[in-house]
């Protein structure tokens, strides 16, 4: 509880993670009032559909709590403060998770609430429990993606290359692989991001992921598939950092 106390005090005491808690929320809530406020458009949002946008946000925040660590030599003090490496690691993954859920709440209820602002006439019962899921769903999604970032960052330690990868299989690796021929929706299906897309969205009436048309769980198996996935990076990333130098 100690090393959950300094790494929330860490956490909280940097700016860093103010701004880009509210840049998180600009950018899902932003875009979706912007569509809103051209009806002629023809496209009445529900307010969950830029959660991506905002989670590429959190993804970045989380790899940074680790790579800034090791970059200016304070995780040295951090492991000497705490021994046990995993406890402190697993402490700052705990913090960092939770920081990164409480965002993707406040994200999702902003997106929905500037949505109904807009367009009183979009109520969230109309759809069914898309939405419902979506909103309050990315509590979790975010969390999540936050042990995944953290994981990363903690094989990776360069904050060049953390970044570099996570952004790139987001925006790059996964919907590359979805246009392969002939394989690529065997094998896009099982991507981690598709199946927190397929989570969040599925149900909708347009869907998030691009692989909607045959995951192979609903959605929320696909939450614990995602889940399933961080965990395990988690696991070997603590594993290679109480094995080398720090």
């Amino acid at each position: 509880m100690n090393a959950i106390a300094a790494e929330r005090s860490k956490l909280l005491s940097s700016r860093s993670i103010w701004w880009c808690a509210g840049l998180s929320v600009l950018l899902v809530a932003g875009p979706v009032g912007l569509i809103a406020a051209v009806p002629e458009s023809g496209w009445q949002p529900d307010g969950t559909e830029f959660l991506t946008l905002g989670q590429l946000v959190v993804l970045v925040l989380a790899a940074l709590t680790v790579t800034g660590e090791y970059r200016h030599g304070t995780i040295r003090v951090t492991f000497l403060a705490v021994p046990n490496r995993t406890t402190a690691l697993l402490a700052k993954t705990v913090v960092v998770a939770l920081a990164s859920g409480v965002v993707g709440l406040i994200a999702g209820l902003a997106g929905r609430g500037t949505a109904w602002l807009m367009q009183p006439d979009t109520g969230l019962a109309e759809l069914g429990s898309g939405p419902w899921r979506a909103v309050a769903g990315s509590a979790a999604v975010f969390a999540l993606s936050a042990v995944l970032a953290v994981a990363v960052a903690i094989l990776l330690r360069s904050t060049a290359g953390s970044l570099s990868l996570l952004l790139g299989w987001v925006l790059v690796i996964e919907p590359v692989v979805a246009s392969l021929p002939r394989v690529g929706d065997d094998i896009g299906r099982w991507l981690p991001f598709a199946n927190a897309d397929h989570f969040l969205y599925a149900g909708l009436p347009e869907p998030g992921s691009i692989f909607d048309a045959g995951m192979p769980f609903g959605p929320w198996g696909a939450l614990v598939y995602f889940a399933g996935i961080a965990a395990a990076l988690l696991m070997a990333a603590l594993g290679v950092a109480n094995r080398r130098d720090a």
